[in-house]
């Protein structure tokens, strides 16, 4: 019995961390929700992509909503394990593996999906496509969100264009005269005089606006970012992604050992019951076992000798007594004539 507790023990310390993971998750989706930022950004990972661009919201908010609720699922699961554990039967445990089987098999597909296909996602950096989303989006109206992206981009990591800043001078921010007459490039291409500042992409005060705008390098080169925004998105890119695959393996172990501590107390769960009926069978044979055993021995004596017809005496129930009245015994007395 001792043994078979452990192994409850186990599966609820699995439990636990399955627990954490699951809370860490709804945490992580609430902080990449308020990070808008992160999530402004992700919209330029998904500008080639027809389908995920034409989206109302960027990449990161539908993720940050995915883990939140992965993790909710993950806590509500953890919780019926706890009960599953406490029951320990095979109807509970076998819904509880069926619970995480389910969300093992979908983080995986994500995972896949993100690791081997990511053209399938939409999520590719290809120099020239996104040469295109740039000429073709920032300052166009109904993109607002892609230029401001591109302009958080820019300022944050100190860059101009994705392959170079010359990728302004054919887009439609410049030739359909979406933007300011005079300028070459967008203010965020300069370097800024209020960098530190958060919101700096939203507002930007060049150090020289008129030098940044200039066409001749050799005047510009001082006061306007000269590299490409494409290498830096790319490196951003990657930071998250093994972020992303390092929170989905970890959860991923995690939900792998709550599988296996399930099979094995579903293991257990017979031999608790042939403990149980072995104790139960010890028990009734303790306290019925000698009176059937005196009870079938006396019906076989009972059986096995002849039935013959014993005279059994009664008992003397009239004893002699002593006469205790004062009548006289007649004889104790004799009567002679004289």
């Amino acid at each position: 019995m001792a043994f078979l507790h452990n192994h409850k023990v186990l599966l609820n310390c699995c439990n636990l961390l399955f627990l954490f993971c699951g809370v860490t998750l709804v945490v992580s989706g609430f902080y990449l929700f308020t990070d808008s930022k992160r999530i402004l950004l992700s919209r330029l990972l998904a500008a080639t992509s027809e389908q995920l661009n034409d989206l109302p919201q960027p990449l990161f908010y539908y993720i940050a909503i995915g883990f939140a609720l992965a993790g909710l699922v993950a806590v509500l699961s953890a919780i019926a394990g706890f009960w599953a554990s406490c029951l320990h039967t095979y109807c509970c445990l076998s819904l509880y593996f069926l619970a995480v089987i389910v969300l093992l098999l979908a983080e995986s597909m994500v995972c896949l999906a993100i690791t081997l296909w990511p053209h399938c996602l939409g999520i590719t950096l290809d120099e020239s496509k996104m040469v295109k989303a740039l000429q073709g989006n920032y300052g166009v109206p109904g993109k607002e969100q892609f230029t401001i992206a591109m302009d958080l981009a820019q300022a944050r990591f100190g860059c101009c264009g994705m392959s170079s800043d010359i990728n302004y001078d054919t887009s439609l921010w410049k030739l359909q005269r979406y933007g300011q007459r005079e300028w070459v490039v967008p203010l965020t291409c300069c370097i800024l005089k209020n960098a530190n500042d958060k919101l700096s992409y939203l507002d930007p005060k060049p150090v020289n606006e008129t030098q940044c705008q200039t066409l001749q390098k050799v005047d510009f080169a001082d006061y306007r970012h000269m590299s490409p925004c494409l290498s830096y998105l790319d490196t951003w890119y990657r930071e998250q992604y093994v972020v992303f695959l390092s929170a989905s393996l970890i959860v991923a172990i995690v939900e792998f050992c709550v599988l296996l501590t399930i099979i094995f107390n579903c293991t257990k769960v017979q031999e608790l019951q042939n403990v149980r009926g072995k104790t139960r069978q010890m028990l009734v044979e303790n306290i019925y076992g000698p009176v059937n055993s005196n009870f079938e021995r006396h019906v076989e004596n009972a059986y096995s000798e002849d039935f013959k017809g014993v005279y059994i005496q009664p008992r003397e129930l009239h004893k002699q007594r002593h006469n205790t009245t004062f009548k006289p015994i007649a004889k104790d007395y004799s009567s002679q004539k004289r």
